[in-house]
């Protein structure tokens, strides 16, 4: 019967490892797909022009040249991914062949198909001391695990050559070696093209929105929404811990923490700061900006150039960002500063982290969740008594609307219930406001849409006030 249940247990990690190289094959596709997906735009938008009569093609006699411009900046885009990507280190054999479909029987064996562990992705401390579709979701389809806790070798700079060209096709990943006077070293054997997997538009949406996130976490444009929803929360941290010791920093837990910047200002507060992340494509970005940039301003993005709607001018929609505003490494971190990469449920909801934490900050992150009373529950668990919780976010609920044969759990509550639920886990409000913010908005858009969201302090009660 032992020998029984050791083959099962076999079976399941085998899936599972299967399930995870498959999800991780799909993300990284989907990065990969980008330029095809863009050129595919592009060329849309040129069958348009074709279509008009010639006195109003006429009009628009400088379109070509927009489109040519748009294919550049595309090129530009695909080249940063590539560098992203090559520096990734995947936790599992991605060159392993997975056929999903051989095993589905093991459905029964596998449960739900969702990844405890956790890998920590600390930034290296031998060197520290839309306009268009709001994506405040991009969670993944199937895998919980994220990147694992091991760095890539450093970044070697590029070489220059001569006469480059690189246009927006399937292979411009590869072949991007040539770009803008710069020579790429080779990719690692994982990213062979023969590996990668035929992904839904879907997926190459969720690449667009990360461009736009680096923008709000990594440039200086970002900075108005930073100051709209990362200052409140920087300043409530300095009021509530004003005694920081060097020597016995207080802990922060900041979960949802995206491309990692909320959570690097923390450190560099004087905490010892811990953001959380699920998604892949988002850890697979924060790592190669916090761990291999080596100057800022580094890197040259064009976030806005995937639509035409609400531009003022072409320049607006062409123009260049730089990234990122600062150098990581050098600005000043707290050491124990990392990034832990899993699902906050599975990870936080260990006995090892009840009690650990002097503080929690959420910034856009309670309407992630299948169940918020869930993530209110281990926010209360994971604190210290006495501990603070800062919140600041809409409630979007990212589940609500999945229409689906799984038929996904959303659990969508009223900002009234959800204060409900927060004192029956011994909550104390200690502050509440409204904050209008946005969220990784193309500042020269003629649409900018706004969120009105609640931004709170809560403290859990001690256990005498629990008895009282």
């Amino acid at each position: 019967m032992s020998e029984i249940e050791t083959a099962d247990e076999l079976q399941r990690r085998e899936f599972e490892e299967a399930l995870e190289v498959k999800s991780l094959r799909r993300i990284i596709s989907a990065y990969l797909n980008y330029p095809e997906a863009a050129e595919e735009d592009v060329k849309r938008w040129e069958r348009s022009l074709t279509k008009l009569p010639p006195h109003h093609k006429a009009l628009l006699s400088h379109l070509p040249s927009k489109f040519q411009k748009l294919r550049w900046c595309i090129t530009e885009n695909s080249y940063f991914i590539f560098e992203m990507l090559k520096m990734f280190e995947p936790p599992l054999d991605m060159s392993q062949d997975v056929d999903i479909r051989e095993n589905q029987h093991l459905d029964d064996v596998s449960g739900s198909h969702h990844f405890s562990r956790s890998r920590n992705l600390s930034l290296c401390e031998s060197t520290s001391t839309s306009g268009g579709v709001d994506c405040h979701c991009l969670a993944e389809p199937s895998s919980k695990e994220t990147c694992n806790g091991k760095y890539p070798a450093p970044f070697n700079k590029e070489q220059e050559v001569d006469d480059c060209k690189s246009l927006p096709n399937q292979d411009t990943l590869y072949a991007s070696a040539c770009c803008n006077g710069k020579v790429s070293s080779s990719p690692p054997e994982w990213l062979d093209p023969s590996l990668q997997l035929h992904v839904p538009l879907v997926d190459v949406d969720k690449v667009r929105c990360i461009i736009r996130n680096i923008v709000r976490d990594w440039a200086n444009e970002g900075q108005k929404e930073r100051d709209q929803c990362y200052r409140p929360i920087l300043e409530e941290l300095e009021r509530l811990f004003p005694n920081r010791s060097n020597e016995n920093p207080p802990a922060c837990l900041v979960p949802g923490a995206g491309l990692g910047r909320l959570a690097l200002e923390i450190s560099c507060l004087g905490f010892a700061s811990q953001g959380n992340e699920f998604s892949y494509y988002m850890m697979i970005c924060s790592s190669f900006i916090l761990n291999h940039t080596q100057a800022a301003g580094e890197w040259t993005i064009f976030p806005w150039i995937h639509s035409n709607c609400n531009s003022v001018s072409d320049n607006d929609q062409l123009r260049p960002v730089s990234v990122p505003d600062i150098h990581p490494a050098s600005a000043g971190i707290t050491e124990g500063f990392s990034m832990c990469g899993g699902d906050f449920v599975e990870v936080y909801s260990d006995p090892s982290q009840a009690g650990v934490w002097d503080a929690v900050v959420t910034c856009f992150f309670l309407d992630t969740a299948h169940n918020i009373v869930e993530y209110i529950e281990i926010i209360s668990k994971v604190l210290k008594d006495g501990g603070v919780w800062i919140n600041l976010g809409p409630l979007l609920y990212h589940f609500a609307d999945m229409y689906s044969p799984e038929d996904e759990m959303s659990i969508d509550l009223s900002l009234e219930d959800v204060k409900r639920v927060a004192l029956h886990y011994g909550f104390i409000f200690e502050k509440e406001s409204t904050i209008e913010t946005t969220y990784t908005t193309n500042l020269r858009s003629m649409m900018q849409n706004r969120y009105y969201a609640a931004f709170w302090t809560m403290r859990k009660k001690t256990k005498a006030t629990f008895c009282s």
